[in-house]
């Protein structure tokens, strides 16, 4: 079972399950399983497949299972960082499913099933840190969408019918390579650049013209000494990795 298939990560039991359900102040039930090292969907959550909530975030999960139909009362749910690359059609069976996130995992265009589109209630959809080129059109029929994370991806378009979805208030596009961005990234130039450079030496010149090109060339070295050096803060590239790359980000991605 499993052989061959990458790491299993820790095994959920249903009693390791059923001690990680919550009972939220509004009545719905939440299985808390977030952080647990989880690479496999755990198919002993189907004996609680009535819950309202499930928090599967940082994991290890590649795939998420068509079993997911099977959760039908599912109005929450958090699959934020893992390793997930697409998502299963069935997914559009959650009709009831207000909330979504994806954030920080590895989705592609072709990842996104048709049936995303089928999600109607949905209100929070994050897109966020993942490996998107384009989204579908189709977006543009979750009409009760109010918040859209779209940022950290390789997007260059964002299709007419999402940006006109009609209850859309926060929608965050940023480090995309979009065109409207290329302009505001543009280093503003602030050295006047030199036309013409004339070399002479000191000996060709009269005193008072000496003197102005000694007055302008001490005038530089000043501005060189202003000049801040570079940023003291320690740069520790070799340790960064997708989930501390994601912490900078943690208000985007975590929507509420």
């Amino acid at each position: 079972k499993g052989k061959g298939k990458g790491p299993q990560g820790k095994r959920i039991t249903l009693k390791v399950a059923k001690n990680s359900m919550r009972v939220l102040f509004n009545g719905r039930r939440r299985l808390e399983l977030s952080k647990m090292g989880i690479a496999v969907f755990p198919k002993c959550l189907l004996e609680l497949a009535d819950v309202e909530e499930i928090d599967l975030s940082r994991n290890m999960l590649k795939k998420i299972p068509n079993i997911i139909e099977k959760f039908q009362n599912l109005m929450w749910l958090d699959l934020h960082s893992n390793q997930i690359d697409e998502l299963p059609p069935e997914i559009g069976t959650l009709r009831n499913l207000t909330y979504l996130n994806l954030c920080n995992n590895k989705l592609t265009t072709k990842g996104l099933p048709e049936e995303l589109t089928l999600l109607r209630n949905l209100r929070t959809l994050n897109l966020g840190l993942n490996c998107l080129e384009s989204i579908p059109t189709t977006l543009g029929s979750l009409k009760e969408l109010i918040e859209l994370g779209l940022f950290d991806n390789s997007l260059t378009i964002i299709p007419k019918s999402v940006k006109k979805l009609p209850k859309i208030e926060r929608m965050n596009v940023k480090r995309n390579p979009l065109p409207e961005f290329a302009k505001e990234e543009e280093p503003i130039d602030t050295i006047k650049r030199i036309e013409s450079l004339y070399l002479v030496e000191k000996k060709d010149l009269c005193n008072s013209c000496l003197q102005t090109c000694q007055g302008e060339r001490d005038e530089l070295h000043k501005l060189e000494d202003m000049t801040p050096g570079p940023s003291e803060k320690p740069n520790f590239t070799s340790l960064t990795t997708p989930n501390s790359t994601a912490i900078d980000n943690q208000e985007e991605w975590r929507i509420k």
